[in-house]
């Protein structure tokens, strides 16, 4: 359910292709089939991709990546496929029921208070994302019958026993090797200063320093302005009053039913039997209300809740399809109700609690309010104050004293920042654009007041700037002495690898310092690196003891002896189920990507790629 959240309400993750389909912006950079995919949508997937490489990356994350073709292809590709799901499962006739829709949403963890759902709290969330109930159920809508195409092919791949047999033969046998090192030289090396030189003209690109510059700037927010702004007892008062609405927890209903399904394109003859049964049912729930429990345990057929007794937790008024929710909401706690005949057959149904509508106390949300109507008028005084502070920055272009002053905040001093490499939520690819051109470093004027987040802008200026470089062959020459001393080195310790290795394959025997003995799998391999583990399992295990070699992932050169072969233990059923699950994974995303790939191929497919916003600046 978290992961639904994700996909819909974050906004767009992974089948988030019709997550922006109502949406106003007509700019569709791709069509497939006629249905367009809007920048919008391209923007958020593209958002959304940055963000999580940047969770994953740390401090290596490079938002310029973003700016390159290849990647802002695959993004698009993905938006293609996921599109293509959405829209061919449609075809293909897949639904989801209102009922399913209910249950998935009363699960959202984001919609819960107190680990229950809340309406109010539900329409809350979507409201913050200018989200109504409807739009998102429809999204959420088109997400699962997307999920349900891609599982139809992920969900259904196949392992047969004597492939998962081989593998596991294959990923754990076992070799018995032992290791000889062939460490850097460590003397007798010289290096020259014509050597330096030729290194140093030859690799320019290295000695490269990037264009720096440190700023001071001013940043302008509705946050500067929360603690100016003054709310009266009375507007708060004012609001509670006007706002019950926001206050008011709705009315739930805690129910228990017992359901017997039936297809509606099922025979006359037989909705009638499974009516029948109902029917029996029904009259002995009714003589022995007790047992209400017990009964829906043997007999419905809702999995998610027959074991449970029938219950079916708190939920509020419309969360159920209609015929079921007009039932619980005409009962009394303790009744009852006839039979209802839904979409998924007949329900018996017992009202088991009501909890009331509940207005919360003044006293409960006053603190709320407040902060509430302070933002709201932070807000409309930051969007009276904007075009001043960005006319005050453009007018006044060299100083940020008058635009500090109107703002009423200080005037901060940055570290020095590299061109292209963005820092922070200040420090976004668009300021960088700014602080880095001409007029900032030659014509020596303020930036343009830049958005860099929501309701903020920032205005900077050059305090200095070291132009891009090449560091002098001086500066550079004992980096170049070190990087050349431990090439030769290296070299001469491949050479002399190489050439003991030659020895040890010809039959020879090389005084060598051998480690002990270590079992390796192609799974688990130690220090040793996946090319040498390749080399070892390639080698004819007919005749032992067999030599390979390679540079060391530690510096100098490893030899590797091959002393013996073993098998792994016979697999028990619960590995061999790990193993032929993995398989099975792996067909099914197969045969999901060839099912992609044939969709696409029948599709028609316009895509005109929009540029990156720093090649518009």
């Amino acid at each position: 359910m978290q992961i639904v959240l994700l996909l819909i309400i974050l906004p767009f993750v992974f089948f988030g292709v019709d997550s922006y389909r109502h949406s106003t912006n007509s700019d569709a950079p791709a069509t497939v089939d006629g249905a367009k995919i809007t920048k919008q949508e391209f923007d958020t997937a593209l958002s959304q991709q940055q963000d999580r490489l940047r969770q994953m990356l740390g401090a290596n994350f490079d938002p310029a990546m973003f700016d390159r073709p290849e990647m802002r292809q695959a993004v698009m590709d993905s938006l293609i496929g996921q599109k293509l799901l959405i829209e061919n499962g449609i075809s293909a006739g897949l639904t989801v029921t209102d009922e399913q829709i209910a249950q998935v949403i009363a699960s959202i963890d984001a919609f819960k208070v107190d680990g229950k759902f809340d309406k109010a709290r539900y329409v809350s969330v979507l409201a913050e994302r200018s989200m109504s109930p409807l739009v998102f159920e429809q999204r959420l809508k088109g997400e699962l019958i997307g999920e349900q195409m891609s599982n139809s092919y992920t969900q259904n791949g196949y392992a047969a026993n004597t492939v998962t047999d081989r593998l596991i033969a294959i990923n754990e046998q076992q070799r018995i090797v032992s290791i000889a090192q062939i460490p850097l030289a460590e003397s007798g090396i010289k290096v020259d200063d014509g050597e330096i030189k030729t290194y140093y003209d030859q690799n320019q690109k290295e000695f490269q320093t990037p264009e720096q510059i440190r700023v001071q700037y001013v940043k302008f927010s509705v946050a500067d302005l929360i603690p100016k702004v003054e709310v009266k007892p009375e507007e708060v008062r004012k609001y509670y009053d006007e706002h019950q609405s926001e206050f008011t927890t709705p009315e739930q209903r805690q129910a228990s039913h017992i359901l017997l399904t039936v297809s509606p394109k099922a025979s006359q003859a037989e909705q009638d039997a499974v009516k029948a049964k109902a029917a029996k049912l029904l009259e002995e729930v009714k003589k022995n209300p007790a047992q209400f429990a017990e009964i829906a345990k043997q007999n419905s057929q809702d999995p998610g809740s027959a074991a449970n007794g029938g219950d079916l937790g708190m939920f509020g008024k419309g969360m159920m399809v209609k015929p079921f929710d007009d039932a619980v909401f005409a009962l009394k706690v303790g009744e009852i109700s006839d039979l209802v005949r839904s979409e998924f057959g007949y329900h018996i149904i017992s009202l088991t609690a009501i909890k009331p509508a509940k207005v919360a106390q003044f006293s409960e949300v006053s603190n709320d309010i407040l902060a509430k109507l302070r933002e709201q008028k932070a807000a409309d005084m930051f969007a009276e104050m904007a075009d001043k502070f960005s006319n005050t920055v453009y007018e006044q272009s060299d100083t940020l004293e008058p635009a500090a002053q109107l703002a009423g905040v200080k005037i901060e001093q940055s570290g020095w920042l590299t061109k292209g490499a963005a820092e922070d939520d200040i420090w976004t690819p668009k300021m960088l654009q700014a602080i880095f051109s001409d007029d900032v470093t030659r014509n020596h004027r303020n930036t343009a007041a830049i958005e860099v987040g929501e309701n903020t802008l920032v205005a900077a200026r050059m305090l200095e700037h070291k132009p891009a470089a090449v560091k002098s062959l001086a500066d550079a020459s004992d980096e170049i002495r070190k990087k050349i001393l431990h090439q030769k080195s290296l070299d001469m310790a491949v050479k002399q690898g190489k050439m003991l290795l030659a020895q040890l394959q010809q039959g020879s025997s090389p005084a060598l310092n051998w480690s002990s003995a270590q079992t390796i799998t192609r799974i688990k391999h130690g220090a040793l690196d996946q090319e040498m583990v390749r080399q070892l399992f390639q080698a004819d295990s007919a005749k032992l003891p067999q030599y390979v070699g390679a540079e060391s992932p530690q510096g100098g050169y490893m030899i590797v002896r091959l002393d013996a072969v073993k098998d792994g233990a016979p697999p028990d059923d619960a590995k061999r189920a790990r193993y032929a699950q993995q398989l099975r994974q792996m067909t099914g995303d197969a045969m999901l990507q060839a099912y992609l790939a044939y969709a696409k191929s029948k599709a028609s497919i316009k895509v005109k790629m929009p540029e990156p916003e720093t090649a518009k600046q």
